[in-house]
């Protein structure tokens, strides 16, 4: 294990999820805006349903139901969709929509997220490896000081995780052969792809992605190399 973590040369991250706090950051933009404009809203449903549009979206591509689609457009889509569902859609106008579906370009990291890339970055080249679009990411980054080497994204290979296409291209752009690269995220079905494609995997937990009460699988797998609590952790566990 020793000789097959010392030939990881970067480590590539999801992101929603793993990196930065989406549910928790959608709630309180949301409360913001509910109480600006007097509208009784449950945020927290709000936000768990804007997420579980993501998947499907997705989808509608794959099956060629829509072209290829940034998730930029994909998110104002379920955007749209949710305003009504909420019933509040007449109380937002375009300027307000689109200023409210640029909150995934300012999510907040997880508190131990800073500090634990600055230590990752001092022994790999550590890069987004996401589903977020490329302007997205490079925002997001801007605003959470995330320090990140490179911003790869689903869409320089017009492909969305899990498929194949972009783990691999990822290491083809940073001149890496697959297990060279470790792909880093919280969601065991995302490290599962990455390893058939030959990368190493590090698990980390985030026990709060979904909420205080939600469950979530957290126990710690034998078929990943690394299983850690957090990215402190993680740089431990790599020497860094």
């Amino acid at each position: 294990m020793r000789k097959a973590l010392a030939e990881v040369k970067a480590l590539a991250f999801d992101v929603f999820g793993t990196v930065v706090d989406w549910r928790g950051t959608i709630i309180r933009e949301g409360r913001r805006l509910g109480a600006a404009k007097r509208l009784v809203v449950d945020w927290a449903a709000f936000a768990d349903g804007w997420r579980a549009g993501y998947a499907p979206a997705m989808d509608r591509v794959r099956r060629g139901e829509l072209a290829w689609t940034p998730v930029d457009a994909l998110h104002r889509m379920i955007l749209d969709d949710l305003l009504a569902q909420f019933g509040i859609a007449a109380a937002f106008d375009e300027a307000e929509r689109s200023h409210f579906n640029r909150v995934w370009h300012r999510l907040k990291p997880w508190p131990d997220a800073v500090a634990g890339l600055k230590r990752l970055k001092k022994r790999f080249v550590i890069a987004t490896l996401s589903n977020g679009n490329v302007a997205l990411l490079v925002d997001m980054a801007k605003h959470a000081k995330l320090p990140w080497d490179a911003v790869l994204s689903a869409e320089l290979f017009r492909h969305y995780k899990p498929d194949p296409q972009v783990y691999l291209g990822a290491c083809e752009l940073l001149g890496l052969r697959p297990w060279q690269m470790m792909m880093v995220a919280a969601h065991k079905s995302d490290l599962d792809a990455a390893k058939r494609c030959g990368l190493k995997a590090a698990f980390v937990q985030r026990p709060l992605e979904f909420g205080p009460g939600a469950r979530k699988d957290l126990k710690p797998e034998p078929r990943f190399e690394v299983n850690a609590k957090d990215f402190i952790d993680l740089a431990k566990k790599l020497g860094a």
